[in-house]
């Protein structure tokens, strides 16, 4: 079944999502919408954040997606359930991987997650992970300037580093945590500087690998998988709502997708 599957995140940073998806599941087709022009969304109020998000789903619907694929931590913490409940599709978020993921790596029990300022006030980490073991203990930090960094292109910068440094210091004052969760799909991009202030202490995770595994078995059980034998690798198509050339850059420069073009679409 050649239908697309449907990629949306707030901004650039669904797009470690994105490459995850196209690395596992190379024969299926991915059309991907990041709302730039209005991120971030972990500031903004819910009823903002599920409006924008509908937003999205409704813009691509006309696509005749067969999955429907959240790749942004604050969408999916506030807009999750309601997805699953009015859409024909399957509807995968990136909280729950992630989760999993963290339950295998810690050793302590005791996790922080960082992410947007709406993400971590909901706390739909901490229930993820205690509703796998409740022994898990968490902290939660919110970093809100390091969206603005990412969609502005600083991922190297002395200016970066401060700003990491300064956010994760309650991380870095709890020598019992062992395992990080990046709860935004942006944070990605700024892994290795966020794992040098760490001094490599800590295990930094993503939660696009598990969402990838997730969304291939999702797939299957549904019976939705690509079969096509003459199909061998797919380009995903990357729309956007903002400028194309930040986006275009960092397609290129950290995930290689020379050959997708980027258009600019209205809501």
């Amino acid at each position: 079944m050649n239908r697309p599957i449907a990629v949306i995140d707030s901004g650039i940073g669904g797009l470690t999502v994105l490459y995850e998806l196209n690395r596992q599941l190379p024969k299926e087709r991915f059309i991907y919408l990041g709302d730039t022009l209005r991120c971030p969304y972990g500031s903004k109020s819910e009823e903002e954040v599920r409006h924008f998000t509908w937003e999205m789903v409704n813009y691509l619907l006309n696509y005749d997606i067969k999955m429907l694929v959240v790749a942004c931590n604050t969408a999916t913490a506030i807009v999750l359930d309601e997805l699953k409940e009015q859409l024909p599709i399957p509807v995968i978020g990136v909280i729950e991987p992630g989760a999993r993921a963290a339950i295998k790596s810690t050793e302590t029990e005791r996790v922080a997650i960082i992410g947007t300022e709406n993400t971590i006030s909901s706390q739909a980490y901490d229930q993820a992970l205690m509703s796998i073991n409740p022994s898990i203990q968490t902290l939660g930090v919110a970093c809100p300037l390091f969206v603005p960094l990412i969609e502005s292109g600083d991922l190297t910068s002395d200016e970066a580093y401060a700003v990491i440094e300064e956010s994760l210091s309650p991380i870095l004052n709890d020598p019992t945590i062992d395992t990080l969760i990046l709860g935004c799909t942006h944070y990605p991009m700024l892994q290795p500087l966020i794992e040098t202030v760490l001094n490599n202490h800590i295990t930094v995770l993503s939660s696009a690998l598990e969402t990838g595994a997730e969304v291939s078995a999702s797939l299957a059980f549904y019976e939705l998988l690509n079969t096509d034998i003459e199909v061998e690798e797919q380009i995903p198509t990357i729309l956007t709502t903002g400028h194309l050339s930040v986006l275009k850059r960092i397609k290129d420069e950290l995930f290689h997708f020379n050959n997708s073009q980027v258009y600019r679409v209205s809501l």
